[in-house]
Parts: C-alpha cells; sequence; structure tokens
C-alpha cells in the first residue's frame, strides 16, 4: 500500500528504505572508529510515535487513548519521570517504566559563552558523547534570554565524511543515532530554556529554529533523521513547523534527490565550502564521488521542487579558500542556484593546521557577492570560547577521559 500523504509542512509518516551511494573509486573512504551499533536494554520513549506507541498498548490489552496522554507528558508538559504523569493509571506507569526510557541521554556539560551560545554535552546510553548548540539572536528590548534561538543538534556519533577541517571527524564515525536520540536533544533544550523563557501556551517549544548541522553528516542517517523530524514536526508531538528546520548536507547527491521527493517544506543547505572542483576535493573527499557537475542540479532540482532558496555554506579558510576567485566562482553558483550564501570564518580546532582569514580579507570576499546582489550573511565568531564548533567539546572531553583512566 502507498504512503498517505501528509498535509502540507507536515513529514510523511512513512519511514524511507536506507541505501547509501558508495564513494567513486579511488576515493578516501570513511573513517571509522570502533563502529558499534547500540541496541538499549529498553528503547526510549521519544522514538515512538503515536501509531507505534498506539500500536504496543492495544498488545498490552490497553485502549489507544493514553498513547496521546503519556506524548503530551513528554512534549507539552516535558515531564522528567514516570511518575509526574498523574493521569495514568500506576500499573500503566509501572509498565512504561519496564518497556522504556523515558529520555535516551543526559546532560553532562552545559557552557554558556561569553557571547549568545549556549553547548551542550549529552551522555548516550552506551557512554558516547554528542553535542546539542543554542545559538541566540539578540533582540533590542527583549534581552538575550528573551531573544530568538536556533538550535544546531547531531545526528551521529563522530563523522565518516573525513572533512579535513572539522572537529567532528578527528575520531571518526561512531554510529548513527537513533531517532529517539535525535528527538531527546530538542527536549534537553526545552528543559534548559522553559526555566528562562516564558511559553504563550505549554505546547510551544522553547526555541525558534532548528538547524541539522551538528556532528554527523544527516542524510547519512536518513532514516533516524526522517522519524525524528516527524516526531518532532506532529501535532502530538513538539508541532514544530518543518519550514523552521533546515536540514544540511556536505553533498550526499542521491540522499539530496530522495529528500526533494518527501511532501514536506524542510530547508536545505549545503556544506559547499569549495567553489571548485579543484578546492573542494582538498578539504572535502566527498567532491570525488559526487563533484560539482553531479551536486549543483541535484540543488536546483530541490530548490524548484520545493519554491524554496537553498542555502550554501561556505567556510572561509585562510590560504585554501578564500581567494577572490573562489568568490568570483561561489558568485557564478549562487546566481545560478537563486542562492542564500552563509559565509562563515573558520573557528581553530586544537590539533588542526587551519586558520581564519583577516576580518578585512572576510569583507573583500564579502564584497564580491554583494556586489552581485547575492543574499550573503558574514557570521561573527559565535562560541569559541566553550568550543562550540562541531565536534570541539565532545573530543576535547573524550580526550580528558582517556587522559583520567590512563
Amino acid at each position: 500500500m502507498p504512503c498517505a500523504r501528509s498535509p502540507r509542512n507536515k513529514v510523511n509518516a512513512c519511514p524511507t528504505r536506507r541505501t547509501e551511494p558508495p564513494l567513486a573509486h579511488g576515493t578516501r573512504g570513511p573513517i571509522v572508529a570502533r563502529s558499534m551499533k547500540f541496541t538499549p536494554t529498553r528503547p526510549p520513549l521519544t522514538g515512538e510515535t503515536l501509531d507505534s506507541l498506539t500500536e504496543k498498548l492495544r498488545a498490552r490489552g490497553e485502549p489507544a487513548f493514553p498513547a496521546k496522554q503519556i506524548l503530551d507528558w513528554v512534549y507539552k508538559k516535558r515531564a522528567r519521570s514516570w511518575d509526574d504523569m498523574t493521569n495514568l493509571s500506576k500499573p500503566l506507569r509501572a509498565w512504561l517504566a519496564e518497556t522504556f526510557e523515558l529520555v535516551p541521554a543526559s546532560l553532562v556539560i552545559g557552557k554558556q559563552s561569553a557571547d549568545v551560545t549556549d553547548k551542550l554535552l549529552l551522555v548516550l546510553g552506551d557512554k558516547s558523547l554528542i553535542e546539542t548548540v543554542i545559538i541566540r539572536a539578540p533582540q533590542d528590548g527583549v534581552g538575550i534570554e528573551h531573544s530568538r534561538k536556533t538550535i544546531c543538534i547531531s545526528t551521529q556519533v563522530g563523522c565518516a565524511m573525513a572533512c579535513a577541517f572539522c572537529a567532528s571527524g578527528l575520531a571518526g564515525w561512531k554510529r548513527d543515532l537513533s531517532a529517539g536520540e535525535i528527538v531527546a536533544q530538542l527536549l534537553h533544550v526545552c528543559y534548559r530554556e522553559d526555566s528562562r523563557t516564558i511559553r504563550a501556551r505549554e505546547e510551544l517549544a522553547s526555541f525558534d529554529n532548528i538547524v541539522v548541522m551538528g556532528m554527523g553528516e544527516p542524510l547519512a542517517n536518513y532514516d533516524a533523521l526522517m522519524r525524528a523530524l516527524t516526531i518532532l514536526n506532529a501535532d502530538w508531538g513538539l508541532g514544530f513547523g518543518a519550514r523552521r528546520i533546515t536540514i544540511s548536507t556536505s553533498g550526499l547527491v542521491p540522499k539530496i534527490l530522495k529528500l526533494a521527493e518527501e511532501p514536506m517544506g524542510f530547508r536545505l543547505a549545503i556544506s559547499l565550502h569549495g567553489a571548485t572542483d579543484e578546492v573542494r576535493e582538498k578539504i572535502m573527499p566527498v567532491n570525488k564521488a559526487y563533484p560539482l557537475a553531479k551536486l549543483l542540479p541535484a540543488v536546483r532540482e530541490f530548490s524548484e521542487k520545493h519554491g524554496r532558496m537553498v542555502t550554501l555554506e561556505f567556510i572561509l579558510i585562510e590560504d585554501v579558500n578564500d581567494s577572490i576567485d573562489q568568490a568570483g566562482e561561489l558568485r557564478d553558483i549562487a546566481r545560478d542556484l537563486h542562492a542564500h550564501v552563509n559565509l562563515i570564518p573558520y573557528n581553530t580546532v586544537e590539533g588542526l593546521p587551519w586558520k581564519r582569514p583577516s576580518v578585512q580579507r572576510q569583507e573583500d570576499f564579502a564584497d564580491v557577492l554583494r556586489a552581485a546582489r547575492i543574499p550573503v550573511t558574514l557570521r561573527r565568531e559565535k562560541g569559541h570560547d566553550i568550543n562550540a564548533a562541531c565536534g570541539q567539546l565532545r573530543l576535547k572531553t573524550e580526550k580528558e577521559r582517556e587522559l583520567a583512566s590512563a
């Protein structure tokens, strides 16, 4: 039976089969460090949909209606324990406690930078560490705590893409996150922000945008990501609008084309970081499998099918991709795709040789795009004092763990 189409801006609730494209011949393969599959003793409740939870309740002989009550406790009322769910019978609460883990992650470190960035380091059931970042956009007259918040979430423990400049891949890829582990990151943000931000209604999330740009390649964990976003988007979940969610990818072309067929309104961001194959291949091995001649048509197809402007992410690295020639090539790509460009000065990573260009060099690069009326944002550094670049805090903490156990 074909999957039913969801309403506008709602995710297709049907699971999507995962088929990973191989890298091209001669391409540097994924970096894997002690790859493992983690099967928890109790699955996380945060990975259940309304349908799947209803099915489990019926199998136990329960009516269907408690499923909605249970999920309301998790996502609307932010229950932190089974005992908080006071409108459920004690036997049902006992069964839930025996069957599910309420939230499959615990906060290890919560750091706030001197600017407007918070980083959460979470530990999972297998002791793996993942990162979630809260990025605030200060607004006049409302204060930092009440300003708009964008949450950057992770989809994998580590990363296999081996981008030369990124901290996430230094320790290699360990495993994919489950849908429940992805969702749990947003609940931890809600726990942290609910006490700081007065919500107009209790069912509202305590943030304004989600960017799937943290640790890992999101489209390499496609099925779990789609299930997690279904939960976040659903009325019985966080009810978070699809158009306020941006999915980033380093350029897995088959998955971009697959995403283009999904009946939802997510935004797409491409981690470009090089405007020619020669430059991009030096720092992003994925470009050998999916060079610009394959990547850019796929991006165009996504944009045309969804009628949405795509964002091109471009980290500026001194003497690598910060030349005026690269700016000109990027200008032409952005113009052809009708894309927005997000310029990001490199956030230095311990152990890597890369540096950010001077402020003047950054402005000169941006001016090439501005002169052509390309929508461009030149980001300023955020969270450097708390290791806020992807994977930095996790890497630092794991090194400290190793030293402590030596």
